[in-house]
């Protein structure tokens, strides 16, 4: 490579729009912006999530460039070398969002324009390798990786896939090369059977009046929070497997007989404050259980935590010691870019990795 060679990352998730741009081994570029949600609502359908990313991305791809110019002193259009989008949820056939859509339709215009390649990759393995790439598994073949977010609740089984990055790009050409799938092997291994933790939050946190997404003006309440309400029952795992509907409707249940909703104008903001951290204190119980769990029927002692509800501050410190003291090691993200919650910058790193090999 000569020059300031990169390559321009794309994810379009039913909670932002993302564009990352990186070379070989640094961030250049990474902005986002949240999908906006009516007050009162708790997410988008796909058809209003798919019209905003339309809306954003000339936007982002504006400030990408301005971005880039300011700091490499080169125009980003010269400077592309390829570019990755996130195509679908997850590496597996008949995975699919209408979200996606916008990014893939945006990342094969320009790259038909620009003459480069154009990768798809799933949002889920983005989440994974963003993680993966800034801690000291970033060379690990085999481990256990948490994807946790708004909509997804899996604990999943990783090993490193063989492939051959030259005939990806021989055969691809300048045509869409579909990488979904090309360096992981996912295997679920456990999770919810229902809804996820981040829904379980966000339902929790709209109905007490938090904007959408609420997770973490609800972590910053459960830390400076000093006890915590006795109202729920803890969530049970069996199997590494859970069921959220249950404390989800007690949940709702309390903050109804409380009278803790958005409603009603004179909240005890004592009780809830303390209803909210007995909530994290639950998830992180059951968090702790899963791990162990799973870490146990695969032996494996290594696990990268990815997705918005492990960005939790409160989350991370409830169970990393508790799982150390088993020699079970959990790595968080430790970037300074926020790579826990939907990014670019992930499927980014695919690519790189890819077309760079």
């Amino acid at each position: 490579m000569s020059g300031n060679r990169v390559i321009l990352g794309i994810d379009t998730s039913n909670y932002k729009t993302s564009v990352a741009v990186l070379d070989q081994y640094n961030i250049i570029c990474d902005i986002r912006k949240f999908l906006e949600v009516k007050e009162g609502e708790r997410g988008l359908r796909q058809s209003d999530a798919l019209f905003q990313h339309v809306k954003n991305l000339p936007d982002l791809f504006a400030d990408a460039a301005a971005e880039f110019a300011t700091e490499m002193g080169a125009s980003l259009k010269s400077s592309i070398e390829g570019i990755a989008f996130s195509s679908k949820p997850r590496p597996v056939e008949g995975s699919y969002m209408p979200c996606f859509l916008a990014g893939e339709s945006f990342a094969r215009s320009m790259a038909a324009v620009l003459n480069v390649p154009v990768i798809g990759f799933s949002h889920q393995e983005g989440h994974i390798q963003a993680i993966k790439s800034y801690t000291e598994m970033a060379s690990m073949d085999e481990f256990l990786a948490c994807h946790f977010s708004g909509g997804t609740c899996e604990i999943l089984h990783i090993r490193n896939r063989a492939y051959d990055p030259y005939n990806l790009i021989r055969h691809g050409g300048f045509q869409l090369i579909h990488g979904e799938g090309a360096f992981y092997d996912v295997d679920i291994i456990g999770g919810s059977k229902d809804i996820s933790f981040g829904q379980v939050l966000d339902r929790a946190g709209v109905a007490m009046g938090f904007p959408f997404p609420a997770g973490k003006q609800m972590d910053e309440i459960a830390i400076r929070t000093k006890k915590a309400t006795n109202m729920l029952t803890p969530i049970r795992v069996e199997g590494g497997q859970i069921n959220l509907s249950g404390i989800d409707t007690q949940i709702k249940n309390k903050l109804s007989s409380l009278s803790i909703t958005r409603s009603i104008i004179n909240v005890d903001k004592q009780v809830r404050d303390e209803l909210i951290r007995e909530i994290f204190e639950k998830i992180s119980a059951c968090l702790t259980e899963l791990l162990r769990q799973a870490s146990r029927r695969s032996g494996l002692k290594d696990i990268v935590m990815s997705g918005g509800v492990s960005s939790s501050s409160f989350i991370r410190s409830s169970i990393s010691d508790k799982l150390e003291e088993e020699d079970i090691i959990v790595y968080f993200d430790e970037n300074e870019n926020d790579l826990a919650t939907d990014n670019a910058v992930g499927t980014a790193l695919l690519g790189g990795k890819l077309l760079w090999a």
